[in-house]
């Protein structure tokens, strides 16, 4: 029997190795089972990853909530959100943030600032006849609740010719707040009616809230108790933030510009040659009791930020 076992070519069967051949393949089954397991996990993991990012993406930032009569008829039947209502989508690879700053004047950067995917610019700041200095595109402006009125005064020209921006409104909750009682978002609602081609949105009261909690956890100092409001440059780099994977910031000066011997004197805003020069605007209000803006602070807070974002700033540059 065993030469024949021999001649055949087949091994021997053993009863003593018998439970080492199997324990062998049942460790290699177990093996192979686990390299598929995490295989299979890690594929799920990475479609539900992906899946989060697109819904978050499509469901837009839920902190900015869309202007119109038919959210203010929701509104009215309930204080709470529903589905229907309609949140700021959208997203941009590379942004210019465009400040109000007499600091763009003379600072030859249009052509580079039309170039960027999106363009950023605040309240009322006007294009027209500074276009070599600070572009003539405009994807997003972000406006105050005080500077509503002045939009409001040239209303064909913001909000039917600019039909194609979008315009994030802010303001404290007396006047933006949408149960018929809120002065400023009234206005809004009937420019909504008036132009409904206007895209017009307004921060929502939690994204207002968390706006001040960012602001006390960079300082350690409450927003209200100290006498201070935020300024509509800190809404507009939060949103930035938001939307945007890289931000370029133009005419902004650093925390430190104004107590250098050697900066330059330049008006607070661009279009209005004969008001305050910048410093001393920046100096009044980060001294201020009640109801300044802490200019100088929240500079220093965007230094940190851009030590961990895309952030660049230009006319003039910052050493972070």
């Amino acid at each position: 029997m065993s030469t024949l076992v021999r001649k055949s070519g087949c091994t021997p069967f053993s009863l003593q190795s018998w439970p080492t051949q199997i324990f062998r393949r049942w460790l290699c089954l177990l093996s192979l089972s686990l390299l598929l397991l995490f295989w299979f996990g890690l594929l799920i993991t990475t479609r539900d990853d992906a899946s989060s990012t697109a819904a978050a993406r499509s469901s837009g930032l839920r902190g900015y909530m869309r202007i119109s009569p038919a959210k203010r008829r929701l509104v009215r039947r309930s204080h709470i959100p529903t589905e229907n209502s309609q949140f700021l989508n959208i997203h941009c690879n590379q942004c210019a943030l465009v400040s109000s700053s007499g600091q763009m004047l003379g600072a030859d950067a249009g052509e580079e600032i039309d170039q960027k995917g999106c363009v950023i610019r605040m309240n009322n700041a006007p294009t027209s006849g500074y276009e070599k200095d600070v572009g003539s595109r405009t994807s997003v402006r972000v406006v105050s609740h005080t500077s509503v009125p002045l939009l409001v005064e040239n209303e064909q020209h913001y909000f039917h010719e600019l039909a194609g921006t979008t315009y994030v409104f802010w303001g404290p909750e007396r006047n933006m707040r949408q149960d018929g009682k809120g002065k400023i978002f009234n206005v809004l609602l009937k420019m909504a009616l008036k132009y409904p081609n206007a895209r017009l949105y307004a921060l929502t009261r939690d994204k207002v809230q968390y706006c001040d909690g960012v602001f006390q956890n960079e300082t350690g100092k409450n927003r209200m108790k100290t006498g201070a409001y935020l300024s509509t440059g800190f809404f507009t780099m939060i949103l930035a933030l938001d939307m945007c994977d890289s931000i370029s910031v133009y005419g902004m000066i650093d925390n430190n510009y104004c107590s250098r011997a050697n900066h330059s004197v330049v008006p607070y805003h661009y279009y209005e040659r004969n008001r305050v020069n910048e410093c001393r605007m920046y100096k009044f209000h980060e001294n201020a009791k009640h109801g300044g803006h802490r200019f100088i602070t929240e500079k220093a807070i965007y230094a940190k930020w851009a030590k961990h974002h895309k952030m660049h700033f230009k006319h003039p540059s910052w050493s972070i």
